[in-house]
């Protein structure tokens, strides 16, 4: 197992699930650099991976084919299932993790909030009202599906409320910059905390 400059093992995780619907390989590093290597058939979802691994500062790898020839649905879903995989395993038993975060990102007129607890209970809340429901040939419902999929296989609270904005690209933009950085924020490592950061001793 690599380890990191603080001699912590660096946490990470890799995932292949195939269906009759879809093929993905996704590998994912919670210790990363931003660095993304993104391949699906959905150039959209695309787009807001790298933001959400570049604001994260996590490593991320998808290599994605899905019946897009149907529509968008499964290949979005089913990366989600996979990124939401990667991260709990990466996350192991949370041990010294900062648990919560609450991040606000502007991306011009649009605001949205991103709140996690990474509490090993799956939930999700969501509050968005885009102006358009499409961005070029992508369905603005895929944001859902993506993010209650990943909160699910990944095991955490999730809310996710867009304030405000016109431009329904730059909204869900700041979606997911939001995620990556209230992620990174939360699956940090805090030196103060013994164990696991709960009462009940475990997460």
């Amino acid at each position: 197992m690599a380890t990191g400059d603080n001699g912590r093992e660096l946490r990470r995780a890799e995932v292949a699930r195939k269906t009759n619907e879809t093929d993905i390989k996704l590998a994912f590093a919670v210790d990363g650099t931003g660095v993304s290597e993104i391949e699906t058939d959905v150039p959209f979802l695309n787009h807001m991976l790298d933001l959400f691994t570049k604001h994260g500062q996590f490593d991320l790898k998808v290599d994605a084919r899905g019946d897009v020839d149907i529509d968008d649905h499964h290949t979005v879903e089913d990366i989600g299932i996979c990124l939401g995989r990667t991260l709990a395993e990466a996350l192991g038993d949370k041990r010294g993790i900062k648990r919560y975060a609450s991040v606000f990102v502007p991306m011009d007129e649009a605001l949205a909030q991103v709140v996690v607890d990474l509490s090993n209970r799956p939930h999700f809340e969501y509050r968005a009202e885009y102006p358009s429901q499409q961005v070029g040939s992508f369905s603005t419902e895929l944001v859902h599906e993506f993010l209650w999929k990943l909160a699910l296989e990944g095991r955490f609270t999730l809310h996710v409320i867009v304030h405000y904005g016109k431009n329904t690209h730059h909204m869900i933009e700041a979606v997911f910059k939001a995620l990556g950085r209230a992620l990174d924020e939360a699956t940090s490592i805090d030196p103060r905390v013994q164990g696991v950061p709960s009462t009940k001793g475990v997460l």
